[in-house]
């Protein structure tokens, strides 16, 4: 919970909690108390400012591919969003078809306060298609980022609800990596002996292709003729796994970059991540400026 709250509104969260600083800062009414509340402000508008930066580069510097022609990595997917599953996958609150969704329930306690009595999300991959062909999209660790957020109150209650919808044009940014056909890794010579190893188990059948001189036993011309045919038998078969479709898969990097999945034009995305970068780099100027005035300060 605490790792999706941080991804999905981590931009928030870091507001919060400057905002929370400046108000512990004035409830000690000390001058130190302002120094270590301004600077942990200034500490944490700079290691958000770099997230931020590091977000934006991400989507602006790495090129869109062709899910064909993708090479395997880190890459730029956009298309159309598809359900992997028939019947699609529907959402918790509104029960719609849809690729994704996260919901909120909050029940007002008193006041104009609420607190989250329930919440979720699907854990369902879903498919996107750019006319080049199909990837399996994993939403596991994905930044979602949606337009279509529907909100309601009934009674005492909030419903909150996020959702991709069928036929979305997607964005996606993330590991990619083919699974099967060309680049499938095969072992010949283990292939061989574990089928060697069958037909050993199957000794009527075995005696039936290979006992030539029907003596019934194996011998070793007998043998060298049957792993012969064990190796013509695993060739085919490999020949006939690379001519398999590849399945493209796109999933979280393992070495921290960003997983983004939206249907929100990457253009707008980089503009927000830019004005958040701006805002966060101001506070971090605006602390650190406060610093020497408030070490001059009677405390």
């Amino acid at each position: 919970m605490i790792v999706r709250l941080r991804r999905e509104y981590g931009q928030f969260i870091t507001s919060g909690a400057q905002l929370l600083l400046l108000l512990v800062g004035a409830k000690l009414e000390s001058r130190t108390g302002w120094l270590v509340c301004v600077g942990a402000m200034a500490a944490i508008s700079l290691v958000a400012w770099l997230s931020t930066l590091r977000r934006r580069r991400a989507i602006a510097d790495t090129p869109t591919s062709r899910i064909a022609s993708a090479a395997q990595g880190y890459v730029e997917l956009r298309g159309t969003g598809r359900p992997l599953d028939d019947p699609p996958l529907r959402s918790h609150l509104t029960s719609l078809p849809c690729l994704w969704y996260r919901y909120q329930v909050e029940e007002r306690s008193g006041g104009e306060k609420w607190h989250t009595v329930s919440s979720g999300e699907s854990d369902v991959a879903l498919i996107l298609e750019d006319g080049s062909g199909r990837c399996l999209i994993d939403v596991d660790g994905a930044e979602i980022l949606t337009r279509h957020k529907e909100s309601w109150a009934k009674d005492d209650r909030r419903y909150t609800e996020w959702k991709l919808l069928i036929n979305d044009p997607l964005y996606a940014l993330g590991e990619f990596r083919s699974i099967g056909g060309a680049t499938l890794e095969l072992d010949a010579g283990s292939d061989i002996k574990t089928l060697l190893a069958d037909w050993k188990n199957d000794q009527p059948t075995l005696l039936k292709r290979f006992d030539l001189n029907a003596d019934g036993a194996i011998d070793i011309t007998e043998w060298s003729l049957a792993r012969r045919a064990a190796r013509r038998e695993v060739e085919r078969q490999h020949r006939q796994a690379r001519q398999e479709t590849d399945l493209h898969t796109l999933r979280s990097p393992n070495n921290g970059l960003l997983y983004l999945i939206s249907n929100l034009d990457p253009d707008k995305i980089t503009r927000r991540y830019l004005w958040w970068a701006i805002f966060h780099l101001a506070v971090f100027f605006a602390a650190l400026g406060a610093l020497p005035w408030l070490w001059r300060y009677p405390s």
